[in-house]
């Protein structure tokens, strides 16, 4: 198969906010070109682009996965679907069972936290580490199960039986699976690499962090009790962010195989997965402190490469960081350093025969990246335009 890469880069500001908390409650930062920068970590985007998925219901849940370490319970809930006589403790156990042998994971009791009370029950038995598994590899397990539930030991122990726990736990992942991977540490074989790479945004500009000194009034004090019933900090900053996301399409089309649903033309599973990731990716938003900040934003401008060659982030344009006029904002200079560095980079290294570039910007401080690439009238159109030329780059012989 042909190497497809998409490079999906975004210039967003954010209002005062914290959107991803490091180990002391501030919001994580970086040093790039000698100077702080605002940071968002590259897990906090990826999971708020997972969540998008189904919040926006840009996925059926039946093409996606759910990552946990409950995966006993969950599976404990599809062999009761499928076999009402099967629940409580013996679809618990055949659901542990099922599992271990698919993927080589010890399912356990965890060790309980403090002292159990009177009357309460021992938890369920959880995996060591987050499980990721798709909906329809849960379905395979739940129905080996049941085929097996008279003797659950000695089914597994078939080696024909064993053999396909792990081809359902291998095949038919999720969509969030094909695009994030996924790693077993207990059993590597059925590891998936992941066909998205996320980058750590950063800020385009120096950023400091400032503090936000709050009291909460207690709505039953009287006039005598004068005073703030709580009192306390949070720490923020405001940021115009360079965002940047790979997607190795022809990893994507490996990972997902024949695809979700059988009666789909060969490239219909991984053109759906490429559009949702880039709606999903470009229009999520990590909801840290999101009550406190309201910091409901959506990203100034948007470039999307199709190409051939390898991924290319534009980061290097903010290597010196940006700097406003007095009382001026940041999103014009970054856009205008943006239209110079892109074009440059393409002449040095770029592909002009086999590279598409898409344009999506929002307002008059984003005018300089009109002639990069195709402009695209809304979010919508960008997402539909980049879908088709994926599939027709797929549909090409290697």
């Amino acid at each position: 198969m042909n190497r497809i890469f998409l490079d999906v880069h975004a210039l967003q500001t954010v209002p005062p906010s914290n959107l991803n908390r490091d180990d002391t409650g501030a919001p994580k930062s970086a040093v790039y070109g000698g100077v702080p920068r605002a940071r968002v970590s590259s897990q906090a985007w990826k999971r708020a682009t997972r969540a998008y998925f189904s919040d926006e219901n840009l996925l059926d849940p039946s093409e996606l996965g759910v990552r946990t370490k409950k995966v006993a319970e969950l599976l404990t809930e599809r062999i009761t679907a499928l076999d009402p006589s099967l629940e409580g403790a013996d679809a618990l156990r055949l659901a542990a069972a099922v599992i271990e042998t698919a993927t080589g994971s010890k399912i356990e009791v965890p060790k309980r936290k403090g002292t159990a009370k009177d009357g309460e029950d021992d938890p369920a038995p959880q995996s060591k580490y987050l499980m990721f598994l798709s909906a329809r590899q849960l379905d395979g397990l739940a129905q080996l199960a049941v085929d097996g539930a008279a003797d659950i030991s000695a089914h597994l122990k078939d080696k024909n039986a064993k053999a396909r726990a792990k081809a359902i736990a291998d095949t038919r992942h999720s969509v969030d699976i094909a695009l994030f991977g996924r790693m077993v540490a207990d059993s590597t074989d059925i590891n998936v690499d992941a066909a998205v790479q996320v980058a750590h945004a950063i800020s385009v500009h120096r950023v400091e962090t400032e503090s936000d000194y709050y009291t909460a009034v207690d709505d039953r004090n009287t006039d005598a009790e004068p005073g703030a019933g709580m009192i306390g900090t949070v720490d923020f900053n405001s940021a115009t962010l360079y965002r940047y996301a790979a997607l190795g399409v022809h990893q994507l089309a490996s990972n997902l195989g024949a695809g979700l649903r059988e009666e789909d033309p060969k490239t219909a599973p991984v053109r759906r997965a490429v559009e949702a990731f880039i709606h999903g990716f470009v229009a999520s938003l990590p909801t840290g402190k999101i009550n406190t900040f309201g910091h409901h934003t959506l990203p100034d401008a948007v470039i999307v490469k199709l190409r051939t060659t390898r991924p290319i982030s534009f980061v290097a344009a903010f290597e010196e960081p940006v700097s406003s006029p007095l009382g001026g904002g940041h999103v014009r200079e970054a856009a205008a350093r943006l239209a110079e560095y892109v074009p440059e980079i393409e002449r040095a290294y770029g592909d002009d025969e086999s590279t598409l570039t898409w344009v999506l910007r929002v307002g008059p401080n984003t005018e300089k990246l009109a002639g990069i690439g195709q402009e695209a009238s809304n979010l919508t159109t960008l997402v539909t335009s980049v879908g088709q030329a994926v599939a027709e780059r797929l549909e090409k012989p290697a």
